[in-house]
């Protein structure tokens, strides 16, 4: 399939804002999925070359995360192995429950955790941390419930995961994004290398996005590193609504 000029100028910059919003907060793929589809291309090049840029964005701010001792690997291995099972299991309900009706649950759901939001003074805990035993296991039941609904349905799974793991496992917001930063990179990558062996990536495509991503990643990681709790709660609010705003659109399209 060949790609225009202004197919690059329309994708590129979004992803590059994406990169910036999911190293922040999560839910990146709320801005770049609508960007390629934008971009006028047929679905499955969509999912595919959306993972291929997405992947090469998160790498880098894992990468970063866990320069900064951010990443608790014994935890974050075990959300990973938790999460894949998770996806799994979802993406076989997929195939038997109609999307729709899940939709409907969401349109209570992000209402109720923007409140949950906008009631606390900052995203990051207030609770005293569990033990580690204790952290590692709720950790672990978050991944799994994230990687159920991101096999099933996705958008927004990063944000949400956030929220758990600081709100549910009493971790720090650099942990815990940190966590999810692994979780995100490992599932992406086995959902690349699916549509890889599918012919379903724009490598060119998905490479120069990829690059855009990147520098998003780059820029929101280090202001995550600088505001840390402090720029995180408004990001995650316009991520929600977001989300919701395309929730509704998409329920109205059918």
């Amino acid at each position: 399939m060949d790609i225009t000029w202004t197919q690059f100028l329309i994708i590129c910059p979004l992803v590059f804002l994406a990169g910036f919003v999911d190293a922040v907060a999560g839910g990146g793929g709320l801005i770049s999925l609508p960007a390629y589809f934008m971009g006028g291309l047929p679905v499955h090049y969509v999912l595919g070359t959306n993972k291929m840029s997405s992947c090469m964005g998160t790498a880098l701010t894992t990468w970063k995360f866990a320069r900064r001792g951010w990443i608790q690997w014994r935890p974050a291995a075990g959300g990973v192995a938790c999460a894949l099972a998770g996806s799994s299991i979802g993406a076989h309900i997929a195939l038997y429950i109609d999307p729709a009706y899940f939709k409907l649950i969401i349109l209570v759901v992000l209402p109720l955790t923007a409140a949950y939001v906008m009631t606390k003074k900052s995203i990051e805990t207030d609770k005293p941390p569990y033990g580690v035993r204790r952290t590692a296991a709720i950790a672990m039941g978050c991944a799994f419930l994230m990687g159920l609904y991101d096999g099933f349905y996705g958008p927004g799974t990063g944000t949400f995961l956030l929220l758990l793991l600081t709100g549910a496992a009493h971790m720090k917001l650099t942990a815990a994004n940190g966590m999810a930063k692994a979780i995100n990179l490992s599932t992406n990558a086995a959902a690349l290398t699916v549509f890889l062996l599918n012919d379903a990536v724009l490598v060119t495509l998905g490479l120069i996005a990829g690059g855009f991503n990147i520098a998003g990643n780059y820029l929101g990681a280090n202001y995550f590193a600088r505001r840390g709790a402090g720029g995180v709660k408004h990001i995650i609010l316009a991520v929600l609504v977001l989300f919701f705003a395309k929730t509704i659109y998409e329920m109205m399209g059918q």
